[in-house]
């Protein structure tokens, strides 16, 4: 791999998970857990699902939440770790892109060879 220049961004590289699909996580401590995607992070490879990687941090009180206390959010999750959820079987599949004759894109399943829709 080429090392790029100092100071220039990375390269970005396009994913076909978008927020608000269902993933499986393959990888890591959270193996086998199944959430939905709540918000994607492309330009550090990283996704925010539901229910995986929780954490607890301490929030000090504000004006705003004079209580404070023990916060607990999702952190986010690299993107290779996770595979989409084919609705039809139910299972993780890899994808790959259709091109429509009319220039619309859509996402197949290729494990089953059915469409997987955006949500």
């Amino acid at each position: 791999m080429a090392a790029r220049k100092p100071g220039t961004p990375p390269r970005r590289v396009k994913h076909r998970i978008v927020k608000g699909d269902r993933v499986r996580v393959i990888r890591g401590n959270y193996r086998d857990l199944e959430g939905t995607v709540l918000r994607v992070i492309p330009d550090e490879h990283r996704v925010v699902v539901e229910g995986v990687n929780r954490r607890k941090r301490h929030q000090r009180p504000t004006k705003e939440d004079p209580e404070g206390g023990i916060i607990t959010f999702e952190a986010p999750i690299h993107i290779s770790n996770v595979m989409l959820v084919d609705p039809a079987s139910e299972q993780a599949s890899r994808t790959r892109l259709r091109i429509e004759a009319d220039g619309t894109k859509e996402r197949i399943a290729t494990k089953s060879g059915n469409p997987v829709p955006r949500s």
